[in-house]
């Protein structure tokens, strides 16, 4: 089997399984393993002067852990390529709690707020529906191109090493890569590494959202948004997710107690919004997901 169909098997079987409770409540979860690599690199090297050099010096252990890892796993034999990516792939379980924080909301306020906190970081204690709604459409869309689109690419291009060394970068960046005092240094590297792996991915994630959702004629307006967001790479997916919706996402939020003035993305948009918008979000997520499933089984057969 050529790497593509490996995906194609990948992709399908994490659709179908997703992340199985009682596995890892048993053993822990390989995103687990990388994150106590990071916070051992972080506890050791992160002290003193020259943190800088140290993240740079932590980076490259991380990377090259990974792609070793990668290189042995692959010894093993298709199956267990197919196993690790399926791993390592979220396109089930990102699905599962956005639609968690639907079902919270069809409940009541509180019960969404209280879903949509297990995948948001900003403060979610005041928020209305439409800002619980938004949250859950926002990190779909965003976790769409760093959780399934990216690993995806990253394995087609360079199998289990690629696919494992993109996900530690990811796994850095979303533990060390702040620019806070701790970290505004010792995380600069793998910050910057991770917007570097997402480049292209985030991209192609926005044409994978705007193709089954008719938004194609909206790639310029889309360019524009996504340049108005923090990240160079999250406001692709969000931006093509807005209109493939008909809502406006972003805006106005609060971290740790401090309102912050974020740009409106498709600022047009339905702002009153709730759980069927939610629903038609994971309606776009799971065709985003088709039609690379669909491009990644061609190229499989016709390679």
């Amino acid at each position: 089997m050529n790497t593509a169909l490996l995906l194609a098997a990948a992709m399908l079987l994490d659709a179908a399984l997703g992340e199985p409770a009682w596995l890892w409540n048993r053993i822990s979860h390989p995103a687990v393993l990388m994150g106590r690599c990071v916070k051992m690199l972080d506890h050791r090297l992160n002290t003193g002067t020259r943190r800088k050099a140290k993240g740079v010096i932590a980076l490259l252990i991380l990377m090259s852990g990974a792609a070793l890892t990668g290189a042995v796993l692959q010894l093993f034999g298709p199956l267990v390529e197919i196993v690790v990516a399926a791993i390592l792939l979220a396109q089930r379980s990102l699905t599962d709690h956005v639609r968690a924080v639907a079902d919270g909301l069809r409940l009541s306020l509180p019960q969404g707020r209280r879903a949509v906190a297990m995948i948001v970081s900003r403060d979610t204690g005041a928020m209305d529906q439409s800002a619980v709604a938004r949250s859950a459409i926002e990190s779909g869309a965003e976790n769409l191109g760093d959780g399934v689109i990216a690993p995806a690419l990253w394995f087609l291009i360079g199998g289990l090493p690629g696919l494992l060394v993109y996900k530690i970068v990811n796994t850095a960046d979303s533990m060390i890569g702040y620019r806070t005092p701790r970290y505004a240094e010792f995380g600069w590297a793998s910050a910057r590494m991770d917007d570097v792996l997402n480049y292209v991915p985030a991209r192609i994630t926005a044409l994978l959202v705007a193709l089954p959702g008719g938004v194609l004629n909206d790639w310029p307006a889309i360019r524009s948004d996504a340049a108005l967001h923090r990240s160079p790479n999250a406001g692709w997916p969000e931006s093509a997710m807005a209109r493939a919706i008909g809502v406006a996402l972003a805006g106005p939020r609060a971290y740790d107690g401090v309102m912050q003035p974020f740009a409106w993305v498709h600022g047009a948009g339905a702002r009153t919004i709730g759980p069927v918008q939610i629903d038609t979000a994971i309606t776009r997520l799971w065709q985003a997901w088709e039609v690379m499933l669909g491009l990644t089984l061609a190229t499989g057969l016709l390679v």
